[in-house]
């Protein structure tokens, strides 16, 4: 499960297959308690960078500040494809901390 989460292909190819129901040693369950944990494992070192909120008119702008500010804070060197999906994770942040604060239900699905 811990190198799983350090390859964001491995990431998306199992959550497609659990999606899919094709069997796999993971269930859809497990994987999104596996990105909880990751995002709050990385959410304080993010917020500590003090971004404020950004406006949706500047999407753009918003997302290259959020790739850097990715990059720079505390929580390791992600490959690019992790720096990307925790880039929309903070864009997104208080719908992720929303379902991030919930435990996860069995056979609950990510909504």
């Amino acid at each position: 499960m811990a190198s799983l989460a350090e390859d964001p292909a491995q990431i998306v190819l199992a959550v497609d297959r659990a999606r899919h129901d094709v069997r796999t040693s993971l269930t859809f369950d497990a994987l999104v308690e596996a990105g909880t944990q990751r995002w709050r494992s990385v959410r304080p070192a993010l917020a500590a960078a003090g971004e404020a909120p950004l406006s949706p008119t500047a999407l753009r702008s918003a997302w290259n500040r959020a790739l850097r500010m990715v990059g720079h804070h505390g929580i390791g060197r992600p490959d690019s494809a992790a720096a990307a999906h925790l880039a929309a994770c903070w864009l997104r942040r208080e719908e992720i901390d929303t379902r991030a604060a919930r435990p996860v239900r069995e056979g609950e699905t990510a909504t």
